[in-house]
């Protein structure tokens, strides 16, 4: 008997296919979101064969946008997005008004209203929370100085486009639409004696104010206790489904009790947990949902596009796009400067900047609704989130490429003034001195399996060095008497900071090994005669490990199996030391669950 699945084919149709085309893109050295945007044309309504359903495919990809910004959440805090408030702030609202004000030029030039182009230069004027996020995470620069300005950015952009859909259906007829009345209470604004629109302006800071008390005050408390009591009960499936009910039930919660976004609500949700000691723990076991589903955000960009367009509307979908890629990012690029953040900075804002996503969608759905919009500008804005998303990868190689020449003109300079680091609140990006040691041991992760290598190397005289994300972990290290680095080990200048140059031995003790093998060629091509030492879990991941120029991989199970043998063959019965014993004489802060 047949059943409707629209879900699964779904799921399936957009998995296979992006799995497939990303294959291709990579075999022709594409960036594979290429790939996974081609499956959503494929499978869109436009082209003939399967279609899948629409708007399963949105809700799917608003799934990966909250997995994605409650993992940003994760490695941030209160901290960290105070720091680059005097800079995102006065940055963001200055690029939306600039895109917007070229928005309505190009709006004007094809016969638009004056209304329907701040409507739609709004709409070019916001960055995909997915792509952004995912250009930072592939180069590690969600924790660097770039990456903090570029997520607190984000975060304005956010809070100024949930504004932005409360006002339009009160305003959309002073622009020349069809008005809506306020989602206020009519008798509220009567009893104020003010107009629905700032009565909607109110009610809408009230909320997100009561929101991000909340989560600061109590979701600070109650969350990690949460986490803790799960992991007390030994259980992973249960720690792994706290997590998940954590991230998408406050996302859920926040939009529906406080008219928060889905993304701003994940993304306290993770900043408040990042106190808990479990928040790495936390962030891996998002991270296969995370990936699966940001792929469906890209499959489901592609399957709005009608390549039909490109014939019908050429010359403005081409205006659409430069005013995204050039204009948008060259006012990101200008403004940053004026802040005086060196041009490394500048240009990686300007390329995280430099495209438009699902915030975009629903603006200029809601604009046509409201009569604001003509039909078409959905298919332009369409066309532009596709062609920037696109190009966005490339933008990236480009400026890593013109960075790393940046970078060594500015060493080579003896004055240090070819491009000066700004003096605010914050330092930006102050590169520390290498540490002093010379014929070290240089150990990235201090889980359970990296406090143990640590104790052994330290035990027996040998010099050490840590390079260990979480701070708070790194600060007590460094207080018990061990060099560490309270940084991910693939930030800039993090291996120069540890003189990989000079140390004689590089230990991987993460579990990731596609992280590791990025570490491991890193090390290889900057001390062509260190040891490595990593860490795999199958025969498959030490193969990868070893294409990247690891001397030794310690296979898990091979290992234990081993020694396993070797105590019943030699007849030994010793006792396996317990947690407190094994600690020996270091005063060492407790490692992470893996």
């Amino acid at each position: 008997m047949p059943h409707a699945t629209p879900l699964i084919a779904t799921l399936v149709a957009g998995i296979c296919l992006a799995f497939l085309a990303g294959l291709v893109a990579h075999r022709f050295r594409l960036p594979p979101i290429a790939g996974y945007l081609l499956a959503g044309v494929v499978i869109g309504p436009f082209t003939p064969g399967f279609v899948a359903n629409q708007n399963l495919a949105n809700e799917l990809a608003e799934i990966g946008v909250i997995l994605l910004m409650f993992g940003v959440g994760l490695h941030f805090s209160l901290k960290d997005l105070l720091s680059v408030r005097a800079i995102a702030i006065p940055g963001a609202i200055g690029q939306i008004a600039v895109a917007t004000v070229f928005g309505l030029l190009l709006a004007l030039a094809m016969g638009w209203s004056a209304g329907s182009g701040f409507v739609f230069g709004l709409s070019l004027s916001v960055a995909s929370t997915v792509v952004l996020l995912r250009a930072l995470q592939e180069r590690r620069l969600v924790e660097t100085e770039r990456g903090r300005i570029a997520v607190g950015w984000l975060i304005v952009e956010d809070l100024v486009m949930v504004l932005t859909l409360v006002l339009l259906p009160p305003l959309a007829g002073v622009l020349g639409g069809t008005a809506q009345t306020a989602d206020v209470d009519p008798d509220l604004t009567r009893a104020l004696g003010i107009g629905a629109v700032w009565t909607a302006v109110g009610v809408t800071a009230l909320k997100v104010s009561a929101f991000i008390a909340l989560m600061l005050v109590v979701g600070r408390k109650v969350i990690p206790m949460i986490l803790h009591y799960v992991a007390h009960t030994g259980s992973r499936e249960l720690f792994r489904l706290s997590v998940l009910a954590i991230a998408l039930g406050v996302a859920y919660g926040s939009a529906k009790l406080f008219g928060v976004s889905f993304a701003l609500g994940a993304f306290f949700a993770g900043m408040v947990l990042a106190e808990s000691q479990l928040s790495q723990q936390a962030a891996r076991e998002t991270l296969p949902l995370r990936d699966a589903f940001a792929v469906l955000f890209f499959v489901s960009v592609g399957m709005l596009f009608n390549p039909v367009n490109l014939i019908e509307r050429p010359l403005a979908i081409l205006a659409t796009f430069v005013t995204i890629v050039f204009i948008k990012s060259a006012a990101a690029y200008l403004i940053v400067k004026a802040f005086g953040y060196p041009r490394t900075i500048a240009l990686a804002i300007a390329a995280s900047l430099a495209q438009i996503g699902e915030f975009s969608f629903i603006l200029v759905v809601l604009g046509v609704g409201l009569d604001l919009l003509p039909a078409v500008a959905q298919d332009l804005i369409v066309a532009g989130a596709l062609f920037s998303i696109l190009v966005n990868p490339l933008l990236f190689m480009a400026v890593d490429h013109y960075g790393a020449k940046l970078d060594a003109a500015a060493a080579q300079e003896p004055d240090g003034s070819a491009d000066a680091a700004p003096q605010p609140e914050e330092p930006a990006e102050d590169m520390p001195e290498p540490t002093a040691l010379t014929d070290h041991a240089i150990v990235v992760g201090y889980g359970r399996v990296g406090r143990r290598v640590v104790e052994r190397l330290h035990a027996a005289g040998l010099p050490v060095l840590v390079i260990e994300e979480r701070a708070g972990v790194a600060e007590a290290l460094r207080e018990s008497g061990i060099e560490a680095i309270g940084e991910p080990a693939g930030g800039r200048g993090v291996l120069a900071q540890a003189n990989i140059a000079g140390a004689r031995w590089f230990v991987t003790a993460i579990p990731d090994a596609f992280a590791a093998g990025t570490l491991i060629e890193q090390a290889r091509s900057a001390n062509g005669a260190i040891r490595i030492v990593a860490r795999a879990t199958s025969q498959a991941e030490a193969d990868h490990l070893r294409q990247f120029g690891a001397n030794h991989i310690v296979i898990a199970k091979e290992e234990v199996a081993a020694a396993m043998a070797d105590r019943l063959l030699s007849g030994e019965a010793r006792p396996v030391p317990s947690s407190d014993s094994a600690q020996g004489e270091l005063d060492l802060p407790a490692p992470s669950p893996v």
